[in-house]
């Protein structure tokens, strides 16, 4: 049985919401009463993808923000709940085959590891090239990809109120801990930020850090307070907890001591930024989200938003052009369109990089030039964050124009440079070179980054 407790908002009447935080898996999917009226098949279905990739809902989702009357068409549906096709058929098979005859737990690993062996599950270099270095030992649970940013990962906030099925971290939620980035060790990150002068932004990440407790996020960043961290002005923490758990603001114990610990550091002289985790308006659209949004502004904390084109939950320049008028109207600042990353579930929710720069283009065609904020279509991969600028006919042949917005070296940052047009490219790496070139400016150089 939920609890449930009355806020009272500006200019609003009292608000009724759950307060009692209750989650499922995969073993209590069953358990899910809005499911009962799925078929024994469908559920089945659901059972055998969650067995490969991640699956945790939460009450207020369920209650709240899903359509049990749209399914599975529902925005918020296709994003927490597992589907069929988000396998390959015969990944998906070999799967079923197994929990139809009640196999072993032990080969249901086994099956589950092969699986995601093929999944990609650490993109774009994440292992390989963005841990840094620290007393000539690599530094747990962290990443310097840029120069002016230092990402890192709580061992206390690598889970998520929800998961998203097309989460490029699904890796942080299975279990292997030779796949999860994670670090408890507060004094080394705060020693390797001392020693990196031209860091200015601590990127806290996850999974979710607002899942911890207020307690275990003081311990990280209030020592940004101290001088010999003067340097990191910005404190970014990148959430989706005001989709999965808006509560967390307004209604769990501690919520009065987070928010007095983000204006803390904002009367100090921080820059603290809320990178919110948007996929479609209808996540925004509850009263307690709108109240929460309003305790972290007047508290000084910067909401940004960013979310992935998504298939089969955003790719409709309607909704795009409708979330960031509303983010807009709540005071949040759109920030960047991404484009769903070559990981996991990749096949059933990636869009062709056309129709993704058509999607954003007709979207900011919509809105003022207060939402025109955002940036994108991005995609992070390898080299840096590559962001789409058009789709033109030069010398007779057609081609993408793209820019870095981010990049391993920053003096590729703002460089423009082209690629053939490939109506089925959706991803940076099914990108080719234009004009007859071997290769992208950046390549050698990248290369030799690789060790390649």
């Amino acid at each position: 049985m939920n609890h449930a407790i009355k806020i009272m908002a500006p200019g609003h009447e009292a608000l009724t919401q759950n307060t009692r935080f209750q989650v499922y898996t995969e073993r209590q999917l069953d358990k899910i009463r809005p499911l009962e009226r799925f078929t024994k098949e469908q559920r089945f279905e659901m059972h055998v993808v969650a067995n490969v990739l991640p699956f945790r809902v939460n009450q207020y989702v369920i209650d709240e923000l899903i359509d049990w009357n749209n399914i599975p068409a529902d925005p918020v549906f296709q994003l927490t709940f597992p589907q069929r096709n988000m396998l390959e058929p015969e990944d998906f098979e070999r799967m079923a085959e197994a929990l139809r005859r009640d196999a072993q737990r032990s080969e249901i690993q086994a099956i589950a590891v092969d699986i995601r062996s093929k999944l990609n599950p650490h993109p774009a270099g994440q292992q390989e090239m963005n841990v840094p270095v620290f007393h000539g030992e690599p530094l747990p649970g962290t990443q310097h990809k840029y120069r002016e940013t230092v990402l890192f990962f709580p061992s206390q906030g690598q889970v998520c109120h929800s998961y998203c099925t097309f989460c490029f971290r699904w890796a942080q939620f299975i279990g292997d801990k030779e796949l999860r980035f994670a670090s408890n060790e507060a004094g080394n990150l705060h020693k390797y930020l001392a020693g990196h002068k031209d860091v200015t932004d601590l990127l806290m990440t996850g999974g979710d850090p607002m899942v911890m407790k207020t307690h275990h996020l003081k311990a990280y960043l209030e020592a940004m307070l101290r001088p010999a961290l003067e340097h990191v002005q910005n404190i970014r923490i990148g959430t989706k907890s005001l989709t999965f758990w808006p509560q967390r603001y307004v209604t769990d114990e501690d919520a009065h001591e987070l928010l007095a610990l983000l204006e803390r550091l904002v009367k100090a002289g921080k820059h603290v930024a809320l990178m919110a985790h948007f996929n479609h308006w209808r996540e925004m659209d509850t009263p307690i989200v709108r109240e929460a949004v309003r305790r972290i502004r007047a508290a000084g904390v910067v909401i940004r938003a960013q979310a992935p084109i998504v298939r089969n939950i955003n790719d409709d320049p309607a909704v795009w052009a409708k979330m960031w008028r509303t983010q807009v109207g709540m005071g949040i600042i759109p920030y960047y369109m991404f484009v769903e990353r070559d990981t996991g579930a990749k096949r059933y929710f990636e869009v062709p990089l056309e129709r993704t720069y058509q999607i954003y283009r007709e979207a900011i065609q919509q809105v003022s030039g207060l939402a025109r904020t955002v940036r994108g279509p991005s995609m992070s991969a390898g080299p840096g964050k590559v962001e789409i600028q058009g789709i033109v006919e030069l010398n007779g042949e057609k081609i993408f124009i793209l820019r870095f917005i981010q990049g391993r070296n920053p003096d590729w940052v703002q460089r423009i440079f082209f690629a053939k047009y490939d109506p089925e490219a959706t991803w940076f790496d099914d990108l080719k070179p234009a004009f007859g070139e071997e290769k992208f400016f950046f390549t050698d150089e990248y290369n030799a980054m690789q060790g390649v």
